[in-house]
């Protein structure tokens, strides 16, 4: 049983290296660069974007930039920490990726934060490997494939049970944006939640019916302004995209599936979190369906990202967000005909 699911083009150009594929040095659009202190990252480029990878600490996305203009939080002080179990020290940022639920799934530093192995497997596509995980059973490989002329990266994630017992997971996304922006998520109908949303308070309470001045509802959309009192934000919309505008005007998109006649497994069932603390980084978490997968089964999740420019407005000035809707859909449709 393999699942797989859609994101219009750029997936039907991903699945075709899920495929054992020979390892490749060089690639059009597609190197081996030394980068933050690595020496084995890859980096993917055409004309509009440049992506680099690092499989040497969890297999995640170091810079996703247009312009010069990295859209991830990489701060000073990590480059070239590598995980040792009872090694102190490092941190994790950046374009991470994750499985979950969160509060059931056991501990699996190795997948989180352990070594990779990278491959480069087509013009500007690479692959990323983990370890066969003894703790959930598992094993993760991750696919990238930039857009041959725009900013679209497709990031798929297929989780392995190369265990000899049936497991239950699901995609979880935890990318670290640079902090200080804008979330923009549309809204959708029935919602389970009363305000469309829930807050963490802590980690064992949730509030169902939060209430804070730095997110508002307006005009179908929820807005995150700025930092809420609790930073961990839940949502049940079935819209399948959100948008993040940050302070060095880029607009940082993602796109995702969603299923309504499936379960999804997270403790409030959501399709998408923001972490949204008073700090310099922002993360972006879709999250996908339950995975129920016997022994020797696999599941893929796509997300598409896409960088756009933005203008982020000035103090006192609303955010447009009809403006920002149409903008969304004019690039995704452009990415699909592409």
């Amino acid at each position: 049983m393999l699942h797989r699911t859609s994101v219009a083009s750029l997936l039907v150009v991903t699945l075709t290296f899920l495929l054992p594929a020979p390892a490749r040095c060089e690639e059009e659009g597609a190197r081996v660069i030394s980068y933050y202190g690595y020496d084995d990252c890859i980096l993917l480029e055409n004309n509009q974007a440049r992506v680099v990878l690092c499989p040497a600490a969890g297999g995640r996305v170091l810079e996703y930039s247009t312009d010069g203009k990295n859209a991830l939080y990489l701060p000073p002080g990590n480059e070239g920490w590598t995980y040792e179990p009872g090694k102190r020290g490092g941190n994790m940022t950046a374009g991470r990726f994750d499985v979950g639920p969160e509060q059931t799934i056991p501990r699996h530093p190795q997948l989180w934060a352990g070594r990779w192995d990278g491959e480069i497997v087509g013009p500007r596509a690479a692959r990323l490997t983990s370890v066969k995980d003894d703790a959930t059973g598992i094993r993760l490989i991750r696919e990238f494939v930039l857009d041959d002329n725009s900013t679209f990266l497709a990031c798929a994630q297929t989780i392995e049970n190369v265990s000899d017992e049936t497991v239950e997971y699901c995609h979880w996304s935890r990318t670290f944006a640079v902090g200080g922006g804008i979330c923009v998520i549309p809204l959708t109908e029935p919602s389970r939640f009363p305000n469309h949303y829930v807050m963490y308070e802590s980690s064992s309470t949730m509030n169902f019916r939060p209430e804070d001045p730095n997110i508002r509802r307006r005009d179908g959309f929820l807005e995150i302004l700025a930092a809420p009192k609790h930073p961990k934000l839940g949502m049940d919309t079935k819209a399948g995209w959100f948008a993040y505008l940050m302070p060095n005007d880029l607009m940082f998109v993602k796109r995702f599936p969603v299923y309504e006649d499936r379960v999804y497994n997270e403790v409030a069932a959501l399709t998408m979190s923001i972490w949204y603390p008073d700090r310099p980084m922002c993360e972006l978490e879709p999250i996908g369906p339950r995975e129920k997968l016997e022994p020797g089964d696999s599941a893929t999740f796509v997300e598409s990202w896409g960088l756009l420019p933005r203008a982020f407005p000035k103090e006192g000035d609303q955010v447009d967000l009809q403006a920002v809707a149409g903008q969304v859909q004019q690039a995704l449709k452009e990415a699909d005909r592409d």
